[in-house]
């Protein structure tokens, strides 16, 4: 038997497990989906869908070396949205039972208004083309005993690393999703979401001064593996690095500088000035600066940007989306040129394109909408080492905390949380306070090297956009920008 059959039969066991979860629980059957979407069509709206949740959460946070807080909660229901041309109706409601599901479709159905010539609906079940995180033990189902120890363990490693860490805070949360998705296409497509984080803050006091140093990391697969003490004691490790660096750091310069970009964590800067503006709904409505651009040069030559919900156990990653859509790998630049967007089902529809399985949803309470999965910038051709070297003085910027983006205008300013001087082609003090600001497109014209060490960040990344936040990943090869402004603190 091939890799592609092994794959693809454990696809339709993982969509079969999630099917049979809410048919088994919340008697769910075929017969009654159809009744609840020949509800919502009632007054002949274009297209609706069912879309049930059962998502189980929990958290336990450590601080001071005692357990800080624990936390463990039920999210289910389900969210029925009728559309007509460019109007959706939706409605959800916390109950999983055909009465409620029927309730909210009549409401969305009302909503969209308006009458149309929709059919009964034909149930049928394709099974997504992947099984991108197949676990053998919910991360939700470890004891929390076995969190508070290994919590414990963190705090102990981290304050024998050296005398100046003064505090620890650590987090694990888990989370096991159950979804199903039931449109009046045809569709039946269920899933389960495995999504495990763990997060390690630690400070370091010198006597004068205190510094915050952070590392995460997260995916969908099982606890275990981020049980492995190599990876967790690597992100410990990290973090009081990081503070203490932060200990020695000098303020930084402002001024119009080269800089240069670390892989990873970095590519969260192309996630907010370029990928916003990339989603199908904000070029429809012709509020992004790539509107009208599909063809059109947006970028450097060597610049490709890609958004792939396909990559296995990433945090971004989805079997299929929250309309039911697979995901794909979807190439948005193309060597500097625009080539797509990423769409739901409603703008794809409207913009008379395909959708790309880019339709995601916080929750059963909220619409779909385009949004990234997981989005980076191939890697090129030019050694790091050497890109470093082509700046006689400029700004070498490792990570970012927060920023701001205006997606009409693609303006941007971010906060870097690690970032060095470079000095004659060498990487020199660190600095904070660094900021960069910028347009997005613009900063895209600027990239002159691109280095050969694509990395994903660690997979700690969450998204918002009209209020819901979706998990994502980011990446980025080591690239060189000629020409930023950078704002500091030294005066």
């Amino acid at each position: 038997m091939s890799q592609s059959d092994n794959t693809t039969e454990a696809t339709e066991a993982t969509s079969d497990r999630a099917l049979e979860f809410f048919q088994d629980r919340f008697d769910l059957d075929d017969r009654s989906l159809a009744t609840a979407l020949d509800t919502a069509l009632e007054r002949n709206v274009d297209y609706a869908d069912l879309y049930f949740e059962y998502t189980t959460t929990d958290s336990v946070s450590l601080e001071e070396g005692i357990v800080k807080s624990g936390d463990r909660h039920l999210e289910q229901g389900v969210g029925v949205r009728a559309i007509r041309g460019e109007r959706q109706g939706y409605a959800h409601s916390d109950d999983l039972s055909l009465d409620s599901a029927k309730l909210a479709a009549g409401t969305a159905r009302a909503i969209a208004d308006e009458a149309s010539t929709q059919s009964p609906v034909a149930i049928h079940s394709p099974a997504p083309s992947h099984d991108l995180y197949p676990v053998d033990v919910a991360p939700t189902d470890v004891p929390v005993a076995t969190k508070v120890d290994w919590l414990g363990e963190i705090d102990r490693y981290a304050r024998a690393k050296d005398p100046r860490i003064t505090q620890v805070m650590a987090s694990i949360v888990s989370q096991y999703k159950h979804m199903l998705v039931v449109a009046s296409d045809g569709t039946r497509v269920a899933d389960i979401l495995p999504l495990v984080r763990i997060n390690i803050q630690v400070m370091a006091t010198d006597g004068t001064s205190r510094e915050i140093g952070y590392q995460g990391a997260g995916g969908r697969y099982d606890l275990e593996t981020l049980r492995d003490p190599a990876r967790w004691q690597a992100l410990a490790d990290e973090a009081i690095r990081s503070a203490l660096l932060n200990l020695e750091a000098k303020p930084c310069p402002a001024g119009s500088m080269d800089v240069v970009l670390g892989p990873g964590w970095p590519g969260i800067l192309l996630h907010e000035a370029i990928g916003h503006g990339l989603e199908g709904d904000f070029n429809r409505k012709k509020t992004s600066a790539f509107s009208d651009k599909l063809g059109q040069r947006v970028a450097a030559e060597g610049v490709t940007v890609v958004d792939d919900g396909t990559l296995p156990g990433r945090r971004g990653s989805l079997n299929v989306d929250d309309e039911g859509t697979p995901t794909r790998r979807n190439v948005l630049i193309e060597n500097g040129i625009l080539v797509g967007y990423m769409q739901d089902r409603l703008n794809a529809d409207l913009m008379g394109v395909a959708p790309t399985g880019n339709g995601r949803r916080e929750s059963y309470a909220h619409l779909p909408l385009p949004r990234m999965t997981n989005t980076f910038m191939l890697a090129g051709q030019d050694d790091p080492e050497e890109i470093l070297k082509s700046v006689d003085n400029g700004l070498y910027a490792v990570s970012f905390g927060g920023g701001q983006v205006d997606i009409t205008s693609g303006k941007f300013v971010f906060s870097a949380s690690e970032a060095y001087l470079i000095e004659n082609g060498q990487i020199g003090a660190p600095v904070k306070g660094a900021t960069l600001i910028g347009n997005g497109p613009d900063v895209l014209t600027r990239v002159s090297h691109i280095g050969h060490d694509l990395e994903l960040d660690q997979g700690v990344g969450t998204c918002g956009k009209d209020g819901q936040g979706v998990p994502v990943g980011v990446g980025l090869p080591t690239i060189r920008i000629d020409g930023l402004t950078v704002g500091g603190t030294e005066g």
